[in-house]
Formats: C-alpha cells, sequence, structure tokens
C-alpha cells in the first residue's frame, strides 16, 4: 500500500495512490533546487513579487477545484475549503504586494564615526517544508509566498493524505511562471526528510504538525546547525470575564471550537469563564455545542479514534462528558467536558475535534493562572467589556497570540505563532518573511 494516497474520511475508499519518492529523487529535489537557488535570488524582487501575486491569482481562480480535492483528502466541507484557499490566495498576494518594502534596506543611525551603515536582507537558500493535513492550501501559502518572494527556494513535502492538493499547488506555481526548481513537490517518506536535513544545500527547515514531528526535526536540525520554524500543537484558551451580549459570546465560542470541526492549532479549546457567567455560558454553550450541525468526518477513522480514546480518559479520571452522540467511523460528535481537574491527563493534552473543556475561574487571576497552566502556547481568546483589563490580561497570556473580541480574525498581515511547547519562529506578516533572510551588515566608513 503506497504513503501517499487519498482516502475520503467520508467514505472509506481509497481513491487515489501515489509512489514515495526514491532517495534518489530526494537527492535531485535538493540539487534542482539548490541550483533554482542561484538564478532566482538574483532575479529583480519586482520579478519575483509578480509570479508570487499570479500564484495567489490562480489560487482564487481555481478555489472550487482545490476546495474540491480538499474535501476528498480531509474531509473539510467544500464552502470551508473554498474560504481556506482563497485565503491562501490573499497570503500570496500580500507578499508580492508588500515585497519592497519587507525586503527593504534598513539604514542604521551611527553613534560616532563617519560614512554609513546599512542591514541588506538577502536569501539564504533552499528550503525544506513539512506540511500538515489540515489546512492543505493554507500552510503551503504560509511557508512558500514569504520564502519565495524573497529569493529562497522551496522543496514541498505534504502529508501523506493530501497528495492531490500537493500536485494541484505544483502545478499553480508552473503555470504561474515559477522556474524549475523554485517550487520541488516531493512525496518522501518522514525517513528521506530526516536525512535530507543534514545536506549542506538545505539552508533552513519549517514545520506544522505534532510535538513529536517538531521535536524530531529540530533535534536534526540543531545537530547539523540548521535554522527552523516549528508551528506545533496548541491548546488555546478562551477566556470570558465580562460581556453585554452573551449570546454572540457564545456563538463566538462554538464558532472557535468546531471551525474545521475543530481540527486546528489554533482552535479554542479550553473555555475558561469567570464564576459569575460560568452557569449561564455553560447552559447555552452546551445547548448550542449540542444543536451544532458537524456533518463533517474527522480527517481520518484514526483520528476520531484517537480523539474517542482521549474522552473516555477523561470522563474515567472524572470529568463530565455531554456528547451529542457516538462516533461513527471518521464522525465524531460535539461533546463538551466539565469537572476536568489538573491531575485529570486531559487537563494538559490537545483534543484535536470538537470537544471542548470548560473551566470555572474565581476571578481575573485565577484565569489567567488557568489560561497559563498549559504546555502549549500557541494563541488566546479573551473576552471582556473593559479596555483596561484587556491590555493587562493580554500581556499576563504566556501565548504567541491574544485576540480580543472575537475569534477568525487571521489575516496575512498578522504574525501566527507560539511559545512553550507550541513552537517558536513565526509565519505570515512583516515577521513571517523575516525567518529565513541574511541580515547583512554593510558598514562604510569614511
Amino acid at each position: 500500500m503506497s504513503q501517499y494516497q487519498v482516502l475520503n474520511p467520508a467514505t472509506g475508499v481509497v481513491e487515489q495512490e501515489f509512489a514515495t519518492a526514491t532517495d534518489a529523487q530526494c537527492n535531485e529535489a535538493i540539487v534542482a533546487a539548490d541550483n533554482a537557488h542561484k538564478a532566482w535570488s538574483k532575479v529583480p524582487v519586482a520579478e519575483r513579487a509578480a509570479i508570487v501575486h499570479r500564484i495567489g491569482q490562480l489560487h482564487i481562480d481555481r478555489q472550487d477545484e482545490l476546495a474540491a480535492i480538499i474535501n476528498r483528502e480531509m474531509g473539510k466541507p467544500l464552502a470551508d475549503a473554498a474560504g481556506e484557499v482563497e485565503f491562501s490566495g490573499f497570503i500570496y498576494q500580500y507578499y508580492a504586494d508588500n515585497a519592497a518594502a519587507l525586503l527593504a534596506d534598513m539604514p542604521i543611525e551611527l553613534s560616532g564615526g563617519e560614512g554609513s551603515a546599512v542591514i541588506r536582507k538577502s536569501s539564504v537558500g533552499a528550503l525544506l517544508g513539512i506540511m500538515p493535513w489540515n489546512f492543505p492550501a493554507y500552510q503551503v501559502a504560509r511557508f512558500a509566498g514569504p520564502n519565495l518572494v524573497a529569493g529562497n527556494t522551496v522543496i514541498l513535502k505534504h502529508a501523506p493524505q493530501c497528495p492531490e492538493s500537493a500536485l494541484a499547488i505544483a502545478k499553480i506555481f508552473a503555470d504561474a511562471g515559477a522556474p524549475e526548481g523554485v517550487y520541488v513537490n516531493l512525496f518522501a517518506s518522514n525517513e528521506q526528510i530526516a536525512d535530507m536535513i543534514p545536506h549542506p544545500a538545505v539552508r533552513g527547515v519549517s514545520l506544522t504538525g505534532s510535538e513529536r514531528a517538531g521535536a524530531a526535526v529540530a533535534e536534526i536540525a540543531g545537530r547539523h546547525l540548521k535554522k527552523c520554524v516549528l508551528e506545533l500543537g496548541g491548546s488555546d484558551a478562551f477566556i470570558l470575564l465580562s460581556t453585554n451580549d452573551m449570546d454572540a459570546v457564545v456563538e463566538s465560542a462554538v464558532f472557535a471550537r468546531i471551525d474545521n470541526t475543530g481540527q486546528a492549532c489554533n482552535a479554542a479549546k479550553r473555555m475558561v469563564v469567570i464564576d459569575s457567567l460560568y452557569d449561564e455560558f455553560l447552559d447555552k454553550f452546551t445547548t448550542a455545542m449540542m444543536d451544532a450541525e458537524i456533518s463533517s468526518p474527522l480527517s481520518s477513522v484514526r483520528a476520531a479514534e484517537i480523539l474517542e480514546e482521549q474522552v473516555n480518559r477523561a470522563v474515567k479520571q472524572g470529568a463530565k462528558l455531554v456528547s451529542a452522540g457516538d462516533r461513527n467511523g471518521a464522525f465524531f460528535p460535539a461533546g463538551v467536558l466539565t469537572d476536568v481537574s489538573t491531575d485529570n491527563e486531559i487537563f494538559r493534552e490537545e483534543l484535536f475535534g470538537p470537544v471542548a473543556q470548560i473551566h470555572r475561574a474565581k476571578d481575573e487571576a485565577d484565569a489567567i493562572r488557568i489560561a497559563n497552566d498549559s504546555p502549549f502556547g500557541l494563541g488566546s481568546y479573551l473576552f471582556t467589556t473593559d479596555d483596561k483589563q484587556a491590555l493587562r490580561v493580554a500581556d499576563a497570556l504566556d501565548t504567541g497570540m491574544v485576540y480580543v473580541n472575537g475569534v477568525g480574525m487571521d489575516a496575512p498581515e498578522l504574525p501566527f505563532g507560539g511559545t512553550k511547547r507550541s513552537g517558536f519562529g513565526r509565519e505570515l506578516g512583516p515577521l513571517g518573511i523575516e525567518e529565513f533572510l541574511n541580515k547583512k551588515l554593510i558598514r562604510i566608513n569614511g
């Protein structure tokens, strides 16, 4: 059985299979990307940006085609998949439109002496990207968009269950005019990737995935002195301290938990509610979750089995569960867990599916304590009517991102990344293009 296959989670049917790359093909990919970098890095920024802009436009033009592929591969609803593809197009266009400003020289005002000093930004070379299955187009855009306008080249390993997306995206790059070797799709195994990271021509690695995968990549990259960016798991807190509209808050909380069927690193997974609002929120949130229409499967039967095991174990360890039903293959019902004590294993685990934990906080300080009592530190959501409290709590949260009084506010210009076991480095926004640049100091005397 091939490692790379389209196994439709809704039907359980293997629709396509693709051969895993040979070791020789892995080496050829590195050579191709390294050779392409020599020319691509010298192409004027405006010309690179024009190609990347076309890549973005082709995503928008082909969003229905790509959405249908994503739906087959990992079960995402067609409308959500189309939105993902369109947003991916906007990411490419953001970097294309802002490339000149983001890559401009940074003059330094000298404190003494004559002459001038400047920081000049340039590419570093061929980069290896290891992508997940939950956002097959968006994750590639976050990695490839900024790095291609910067002059780097990209070798892209997609998740084994998304090979059709990988090929469709590679075709977009070719159709947009990206020279051969600038973007190389590779159906490599994990073992082959481990062997590729030490190659002298691979100048950096970016991974979005699990803690285990991130630790393995970081270990190899560190041993060979390679820069890496890791975007790993998350168990984001949704903190409610005050509100003038409980129904709107509940609507936001439900969306933040079940968007993409709950399969997002930065989904709101732990609801932390101040004592005075807890009972009302719990009642309305539980009702809304039970009424939510979750008609799409998780990415695989195995993913649903893992979530089921976590939930069952949480209940055995004292948590209370309200559920909309039972698992059916890859389809998993909405669930709400309460009475999750700090010694319950689920308290510090990530739930990748439509199941939420709800925690009662005595006051602001207790809410911060609960939110920060996690091995993860990706994002967080804070709802309050007090502007001063919003900034105070945001400062106290040990996460890479804080969204106040809103969900779904991601944008190409906003940096994305976390702290603790959620990884390190940033993607998107002005910080996303900085990760794999040589920021060269040029000091001229006299």
